[in-house]
């Protein structure tokens, strides 16, 4: 039978008696019918994935929730099951997440967020039999070859957000709200910019994150969120674009109160935010498609055709990004969104990933 699994958190001792806290979902239904594919690894045993989340777990409407997506379509296709786990608030027990779904014997696990490739090639090196993948880290320099890297060319899906953003603007004035101040939310921001600047060279464009780097707080903060796109809104902006995670929410709520716009990130966030009030300002999301990566990697490892010590990068060329047209807001613009896709996909443009 194809099943979806969850765990609430549980406490695992590990050396040293360390406490482990982990939250997960409740059991769930990922399909029926009759007929259950072999799935699993190329061995034919049924596929046993461990998924460890990024700061706020799933239900952020976003980044963790793409994660889960591509799981769960495939072990829709597959069968098998899955296995969550989310850090704690801190983030400081990504390590023990990743061994503990490595010691129940989950394989492949995949850790969701750049934070894990400070460790995940530890991890790996210690479980040289199960393989590993992570999101939005390198692995090429870990020199551990059950270990895959999934990429993205951020700054060009938010190039193209950019340039929508000037393209709908009626105030010439537009902001950015980054959830942590680092290497890869600055690469959404630079995208954004120049992507913007392509279109209207003097356009006035705030920036600002949510907390500074090593504060992994910012991608869980609505309340937050809306606080620093208010005030953009209060000092002019019309759009707000937001690489925030879970604190997108209060983007968006602060472009509802304010009369403006707003764009997401990472899922069709038109799809998923649930309130229509808020639906309603979203006039795009820069899809960042982690559940295209994370299924074709568990696709790859159950045909046992993962190459190890790679990464694989997701760009405009493989609609790895991109931008949703869901609520038709951009309709009206699509054909200078598809010049620039285009023109960036050929080289004719080269998009900065330093702001």
């Amino acid at each position: 039978m194809r099943r979806v699994r969850g765990m609430k958190a549980a406490a695992l001792l590990l050396a040293g008696s360390m406490a482990l806290a982990a939250c997960a979902s409740d059991e769930t239904d990922a399909g029926s019918g009759s007929g259950s594919g072999d799935g699993g690894s190329a061995a034919g045993e049924e596929l046993m994935v461990g998924l460890a989340y990024d700061t706020g777990g799933r239900g952020d409407k976003s980044f963790n929730d793409s994660a889960y997506a591509g799981v769960e379509a495939a072990i829709e296709e597959l069968g098998g099951e899955v296995q969550e786990l989310s850090p704690n608030d801190d983030g400081s027990d990504r390590a023990e997440l990743l061994t503990q779904l490595a010691e129940q014997g989950y394989d492949p696990v995949i850790g969701v967020g750049f934070a894990y490739g400070e460790i995940i090639g530890d991890i790996a090196a210690e479980y040289p039999e199960t393989t590993f993948a992570v999101v939005d880290s390198s692995v090429t320099e870990l020199g551990a070859d059950n270990l895959t890297g999934l990429l993205f060319a951020e700054e060009e899906g938010s190039f193209l957000a950019g340039a929508a953003a000037a393209l709908k603007s009626e105030t010439g004035h537009i902001g950015f709200v980054g959830g942590v101040e680092n290497p890869l939310i600055q690469k959404f921001e630079a995208g954004y910019v120049a992507g913007a600047q392509a279109v209207k060279p003097d356009i006035i464009i705030d920036t600002q994150y949510i907390s500074p780097a090593g504060d992994f707080s910012g991608f869980g903060d609505p309340a937050r969120g809306q606080i620093v796109a208010q005030g953009m809104f209060d000092a002019g902006a019309d759009i707000v674009y937001h690489a925030a995670g879970g604190s997108g929410q209060g983007v968006f709520e602060a472009a509802a109160a304010s009369g403006g716009r707003a764009i997401g990130v990472d899922s069709d966030q038109y799809e998923t935010v649930g309130d229509p009030a808020l639906q309603a300002v979203i006039m795009t999301s820069m899809l960042k498609r982690v559940d295209n990566a994370v299924e074709s990697f568990i696709t790859d490892y159950s045909e046992d055709a993962v190459e190890g010590g790679t990464d694989i990068v997701n760009d405009l060329s493989t609609d790895g990004v991109g931008l949703s047209t869901s609520g038709g807001q951009i309709d009206d613009i699509q054909a200078q969104i598809d010049e620039f896709k285009q023109q960036i996909i050929d080289g004719e443009i080269e998009v900065p990933a330093i702001p």
